[in-house]
């Protein structure tokens, strides 16, 4: 028997100037870390900007490794900053463009599996969603309400709980 797990909902925009200005800025400065990825090898850039409760952005950018395991996603690199830098500070939102500079990618790009489940865990740890923004080369916008709709049926400490 074929079931429905779990359906997601997102908001799509044709343009940046549908977004809040907050979300435009944080957009403008997850391009800009663009300029600071180091991806020598895939030719993958990524920029991330987390937006704090603290009104704190905080910016990431992946760094490849020619050890491909050693490499860390932008969105990794913002979050765990956050942290190290905001401890009690909870994101709400986050912002991530990515582009290969060998080819248009005409779809929105989310966070790899890693990524999600890592976003994940901060949302459980604050107990708040975060927002993801994505875009796409063809300059749409998507707006996901939580890592939960990018990640069905998601790994949680629950399953740790003795």
């Amino acid at each position: 028997m074929l079931q429905l797990v779990n359906l997601f909902e997102y908001e799509s925009y044709a343009s940046i100037q549908e977004l809040s200005e907050e979300e435009q800025s944080l957009f403008e400065l997850a391009e800009a870390q663009l300029e600071k990825a180091y991806a020598p090898y895939s030719n993958f850039y990524v920029g991330a900007a987390v937006l704090l409760n603290n009104e704190v952005v905080v910016p990431g950018s992946n760094q490849e490794n020619a050890s491909y395991p050693l490499c860390m996603c932008a969105e990794r690199v913002a979050l765990y900053s956050c942290s190290a830098l905001y401890p009690e500070a909870i994101p709400l939102k986050i912002a991530v463009v990515a582009t290969n500079r060998q080819s248009k990618i005409s779809k929105p790009i989310p966070p790899c599996g890693a990524c999600r489940q890592v976003i994940l865990e901060y949302e459980q740890r604050f107990n708040s969603p975060i927002e993801i923004l994505l875009k796409d080369d063809t300059g749409k916008y998507y707006k996901f309400s939580s890592a939960r709709d990018l990640l069905p049926l998601a790994f949680d400490g629950s399953f740790l709980i003795k």
